[in-house]
């Protein structure tokens, strides 16, 4: 028995997240049946942490334990041809057998893209604002509000099962490009919702005239039901890059940083 690491790309449209539930085919049961499917016995994948129904993933990392005599390459090969065409592996890796995709993590980095204009060929991919306008302007000084480490209760879906809401995000940025926008933020770890509710609220506030600070009121009252936090679709957010410390992991970061870098070329 081996413990291979595999990093995973998909388009998350067709999917109520990442991982299994009883409601709706999710991203985990597609790889985990493909898996035992050539393993002749049940695998379990174990993610790096879960995306929402209809949330993307370029850089997904999640650990298998193998029985079969197969190199990476074969795993790799062997899977892609069960596989619907909307979820890819990148590529594999032997790692320690200690290793643990979701525990190990060091860091998480999300994009989240919205769209100038309604376009019907990208609307799976970017968020459209129809009602709201962008303020570039406005939206870095609320960006920084964020940064630290602080309790995110008021930015995330209330769950008994996490009792702790403190997260210490690293770097929230904000870019325009010709066609698009895009928030890209790295956190320690990050809460259900969160990324959502984080770019929402920003949105509302900044087309409501309020000063950055109120995003300190906020997080201090630590209450999800505020008529100021907006939690943003699905559309347009992406896992992009999950990072490590392990130093079997290294050249993995260093090919999901380019491939991060490649999409956002596209």
């Amino acid at each position: 028995m081996k413990r291979i690491a595999l990093r995973i790309a998909y388009d998350g449209t067709n999917y109520h997240g990442w991982q299994i539930q009883p409601n709706g085919i999710t991203v985990q049961e597609i790889l985990e049946n493909a898996l035992s499917e050539i393993a002749k016995i049940k695998i379990k994948i174990n993610g790096s942490g879960r995306t929402d129904s209809g949330v993307h993933a370029l850089n997904q990392i999640a650990h298998i334990d193998f029985p079969i005599n197969m190199t990476c390459e074969q795993i790799v090969k062997a899977i892609t041809q069960k596989l619907p065409n909307d979820i890819k592996i990148l590529n594999a890796l032997e790692v320690e057998d200690d290793f643990n995709s979701r525990f190990d993590a060091r860091e998480r980095r999300y994009f989240y893209f919205i769209s100038k204009e309604r376009n019907p060929f990208n609307s799976r991919y970017k968020t459209h604002f129809a009602r709201k306008e962008i303020l570039a302007d406005s939206i870095p000084n609320f960006c920084k509000q964020f940064l630290g480490e602080h309790d995110f209760s008021a930015f995330s879906k209330p769950n008994p099962d996490v009792p702790n809401h403190i997260c210490n995000i690293k770097q929230l940025n904000f870019y325009e490009r010709k066609n698009d926008f895009y928030f890209e933020i790295s956190a320690n770890r990050f809460l259900h919702n969160m990324v959502r509710r984080i770019v929402g609220t920003i949105i509302n506030l900044t087309n409501k005239d309020f000063s950055p600070e109120i995003i300190s009121e906020l997080l201090l009252l630590k209450s999800a039901k505020q008529q100021y936090i907006f939690t943003a679709p699905p559309t347009g957010l992406f896992l992009a890059k999950v990072s490590y410390p392990n130093q079997s992991m290294k050249k993995e970061m260093l090919l999901a940083e380019k491939f991060c870098q490649d999409f956002l070329e596209i």
